[in-house]
């Protein structure tokens, strides 16, 4: 397999690189380029394995009623907002992405799916921590508030995301959830402490085990949710 780079930056939180994988000259066979996004040397996601995007929005979609007005933490390559965005009854999905380069890459086409995914007229792209964009939007203006920034408290991107997983952090998310709403969170592996802190918070909370079929290979993800 041969590597090619696409695009770099350097940001206060460290390295991102997009590039892409193919197939090296002497295997054949037909396959478009895989787009794989690193951040500080470390695989975040590429666009083959979307499955888990893919359970983590249908699921998290699930736990409210109505999900009119959706918050997603986390652009990444988009698969997650994508699939929010295939359920009717979404209004809006507010996207919250810290590394300005990575909306850049999406709205100009590096990212090659990205400028007809944010051409969506419900799509609103915040450029900013999620916390700070939670802390800023109105009490009670959104159903849904999912969380895609990790892979949960065990495998942070980076160190500082371990406030978003604590009790501060989920009452700002409590404070702009609508009755019956609910705060979705990824992750790759239990996260009994996770489950506790929402316990605090929320008037109901649930552990949600997802199987996933990756690469030939069964999965389990959890979703942890706490409910209004």
């Amino acid at each position: 397999m041969d590597y090619v780079e696409i695009a770099r930056v350097e940001t206060d939180r460290g390295e991102l690189v997009l590039r892409e994988r193919r197939p090296a000259p002497e295997q054949s066979g037909p396959g478009a380029p895989v787009l794989e996004l690193r951040a500080n040397g470390v695989f975040v996601m590429d666009t083959v394995e979307v499955s888990s995007e893919r359970a983590l929005a249908t699921a998290a979609l699930a736990q409210v009623a109505s999900p009119r007005a959706v918050v997603v933490g986390g652009l990444g390559l988009g698969f997650t907002m994508r699939e929010v965005l295939a359920d009717p009854r979404v209004e809006v999905c507010a996207v919250v992405e810290v590394e300005p380069a990575l909306v850049a890459w999406m709205r100009d086409g590096t990212i090659p799916h990205g400028p007809a995914l944010l051409a969506d007229e419900r799509v609103r792209v915040v450029v900013a921590d999620v916390a700070v964009a939670v802390a800023e939007a109105r009490a009670a203006s959104y159903d849904l508030v999912l969380l895609d920034v990790d892979n949960g408290p065990g495998y942070l991107v980076h160190d500082a995301n371990a406030a978003l997983y604590a009790r501060p952090f989920l009452e700002s998310v409590r404070a702009v959830l609508r009755p019956g709403g609910a705060v979705a969170v990824w992750s790759a592996a239990e996260a009994p402490d996770l489950e506790a802190t929402l316990g605090e918070v929320f008037a109901a909370t649930r552990a949600v085990p997802l199987e996933v079929r990756l690469q030939e290979r069964d999965e389990r993800y959890w979703l942890y949710v706490g409910s209004l």
